[in-house]
């Protein structure tokens, strides 16, 4: 608003305490007057001396074009790697961080066959599907940009800290906070809406009913973008969200051909990172595709449960089958 009444910072801040008011209210002159916490302008310019990093305003040929649709865009945009990734034509991948192997699998083969496709791949630098999704797209040529929901000083979560120094590497991490800023719960749903914004979709891999996921795919649609969502067993509770968004309008996606071509885009020939032997393990075949117990496939089979438990505890050593809570097992599949 005071960028718009004055056209330059500059101009902002030669302003008087009465005009600045007029504009934009009393928390605005005030925090004007106070100007910005100890320390912080010393230390991010600190920040800037290391390598790849900077800090991009309004009006910088770098700064995301697509900020500039939504009514809040950051006025301050911090940011490590490539931002040229910031303007490329790009989908989120979003899911839960409480991911099955299997959907794990798909984030990481939709997110690769993206980016081979030149679809920069964004998330949200989360445990689960995000971190999966920024894996396929760093492994292709599209890259990938997470944006996060602390000060680019802070590596939340812990576990995702070589993931996100690859990011820096080969890709981009973004975020709107200040340096310092801890990983407080009401900035994720906020950079929820950066992460809908920087794509030109949202695809939704694997979501309870009250995941933070369903909040970026309804904060896409407020922003006229497509949503996608991968469906899953009527038995899994990380399906309902999936569901849920294509019972009010998402487009069911059972590959990364069903976005591409929607788009317009050509998929290069990308290599199944896991290969199913043709020479399988019949009871592979038997779990079928639903979530089934032990005792469902004693009575399917006709064989006696130990040696069905002991082929299970084998598929599940070699990555084909999934326990699941409550006594179901799961066939683990490649995505084509």
């Amino acid at each position: 608003m005071l960028l718009r009444a004055f056209g330059t910072p500059s101009a902002v801040l030669a302003a008087s305490g009465a005009s600045v008011r007029a504009v934009a209210g009393p928390g605005a002159q005030s925090a004007l007057a106070v100007g910005p916490p100890a320390g912080l302008v010393d230390n991010t310019l600190a920040w800037l001396e290391g390598g790849n990093r900077h800090l991009l305003v309004l009006g910088d040929a770098h700064y995301p074009s697509a900020f500039l649709q939504i009514p809040d865009p950051p006025t301050i945009l911090y940011a490590l790697g490539d931002t040229e990734r910031l303007n490329a034509p790009s989908i989120a991948i979003v899911g839960s961080r409480n991911a099955t192997k299997q959907g794990l699998a798909d984030a990481h083969a939709f997110a690769r066959a993206f980016s081979a496709a030149g679809l920069c791949v964004v998330s949200g630098l989360a445990l689960g599907i995000d971190a999966a999704a920024h894996r396929g797209g760093l492994a292709a040529r599209s890259s990938s940009v997470a944006v996060v929901g602390t000060g680019l000083d802070r590596i939340y979560p812990a576990a995702n800290r070589d993931l996100a120094h690859d990011l820096a590497a080969r890709g981009a991490v973004v975020s709107e906070f200040c340096l310092g800023t801890p990983p407080v719960a009401s900035n994720f749903p906020k950079r929820n809406r950066l992460i809908a914004a920087l794509s030109r979709g949202v695809l939704v891999v694997e979501a309870a009913l009250k995941s933070g996921s369903l909040t970026t795919a309804r904060l896409a649609l407020e922003q006229g973008k497509d949503v996608f969502a991968i469906p899953g067993s009527i038995h899994s509770p990380l399906a309902k969200g999936c569901h849920s968004l294509i019972k009010q309008g998402a487009k069911l996606v059972e590959s990364a051909d069903d976005v591409l071509a929607e788009w317009g885009f050509a998929r290069p020939p990308v290599a199944t990172e896991i290969e199913v032997p043709d020479m399988q393990v019949p009871l592979h075949s038997e779990i079928g595709h639903a979530p089934a117990t032990l005792d469902a496939l004693v009575s399917r089979t006709g064989r006696p449960a130990h040696e069905i438990s002991a082929q299970l505890a084998q598929l599940e050593l070699e990555g084909r089958v999934e326990r699941l809570p409550g006594g179901l097992f799961r066939r683990l599949e490649a995505m084509p």
